[in-house]
């Protein structure tokens, strides 16, 4: 029997390594992560969460992939609801606005983050449902 992972505290230890190495972490070595807050759509509490991102020249991207679930993750619904938020990106926090990006623009995009870690090909095809690409536009 294996013992579940607790998302909640891995996400706890990922955010303080994030914070004390200036967006280094050893458990996505490798891997670009950007902390993206968002205020709770229901409950208007402010959270972070620890997302792989992909960028492309100043744009910065995020992918509501949760895995390949039939469900988009918490923070998405959050960002719909208060898309003006911020992000911190290695040493530095800045203003964000969350726009979803659709179409064309959106496969483009979510193509290119599969060729850049393949595991997101896997979680489009585990799931029927689009799975949404929002670009964090600087405000």
């Amino acid at each position: 029997m294996t013992e579940a992972i607790d998302l909640d505290e891995m996400n706890r230890k990922v955010i303080a390594e994030f914070r004390s190495t200036d967006g280094v972490t050893e458990i996505f070595a490798g891997t670009p992560i950007i902390l993206v807050h968002h205020i709770g759509a229901k409950s208007g509490i402010e959270r972070v969460a620890p997302l792989v991102y992909y960028a492309e020249g100043d744009r910065l991207f995020i992918y509501a992939s949760k895995g390949g679930s039939d469900e988009n993750p918490a923070w998405y619904h959050n960002l719909l609801a208060h898309p003006e938020t911020k992000v911190e990106l290695g040493p530095d926090t800045f203003p964000v606005r969350a726009q979803v990006l659709t179409g064309a623009e959106r496969d483009e995009f979510y193509l290119k983050q599969a060729a850049a870690q393949p595991q997101f090909a896997e979680y489009q095809s585990k799931t029927s449902r689009v799975i949404p690409v929002i670009e964090l536009v600087r405000i």
